[in-house]
């Protein structure tokens, strides 16, 4: 095996690893929430989520020390487009962390400021959280196809779907968002209304950091013919 294509095939491993790791985290929070709503076994189910963010820590420093660590004679000819996008590639992974950290986060002020469950704007967060869950699967789908077509000179991939997929959703927790701090500040609607805005807005900030993750792909992308991650305006057009 060349040293060019090794350097390639570990980034790949590595990183459908973490998304492994990242999917895991972000899929218990509508669990988690759920079993708030019926007071089961929630604290567990944040000590579960906490552990998995710990784990993706660990992973994605190991990748960006896989690409930092890697002098051209390692990355090698076959890798040209990691050596061209390293520094927004390091970026990403950076960006691609805070949805685990995003998520301990959610799940821990929920158990701090203790919402009443039984409520319409809490239902809201957990359409929500369904949502997300939803787009943390294929942002997977679609880190995994970008990187391997970085990661391979002679790969393609075609993005376009998963990434209108994902801002459809994004535009979904939108609306739940909206709906659940207008709940919350209706007349005698909920105690503390506060509470649900300030929740309902970390959910909106998670949404956000995945769509931005798709953002920061069609840039990169944009400069690598391989790599389709943009409908064209005469695709729109039919």
């Amino acid at each position: 095996m060349s040293t060019d294509a090794s350097f390639g095939e570990r980034l790949e491993t590595q990183t459908v690893a973490y998304l492994d790791q990242i999917d895991d985290c972000v899929a218990l929070l509508p669990r988690a929430l759920d079993e708030y709503a019926s007071d089961d076994e929630f604290r567990e189910t944040v000590d579960e989520i906490a552990a998995l963010e710990s784990e993706c820590d660990d992973r994605v420093r190991e990748i960006r020390g896989t690409i930092t660590d890697a002098g051209p004679d390692d990355i090698g000819l076959l890798n040209t487009r990691i050596n061209f996008n390293e520094s927004a590639l390091l970026d990403f992974y950076n960006e691609l962390d805070v949805v685990p950290n995003h998520t301990e986060r959610i799940v821990q002020e929920i158990a701090m400021m203790r919402p009443d469950a039984a409520v319409p704007p809490f239902r809201d967060m957990r359409e929500m959280a369904t949502r997300i869950a939803e787009m943390t699967v294929i942002l997977g789908d679609v880190v995994e196809g970008f990187v391997r077509g970085l990661a391979r000179s002679d790969a393609t991939a075609t993005l376009t779907e998963g990434i209108a997929r994902i801002r459809a959703l994004e535009s979904e927790c939108d609306e739940l968002r909206n709906a659940a701090i207008e709940s919350a500040f209706a007349e005698d609607a909920v105690d503390q209304p506060l509470v649900y805005r300030e929740i309902a807005i970390l959910f909106d900030e998670l949404a956000n950091t995945i769509e931005d993750l798709t953002d920061r792909i069609v840039v990169i992308a944009s400069k690598e013919p391989g790599i389709v991650a943009e409908r064209s305006p005469e695709t729109d057009e039919n």
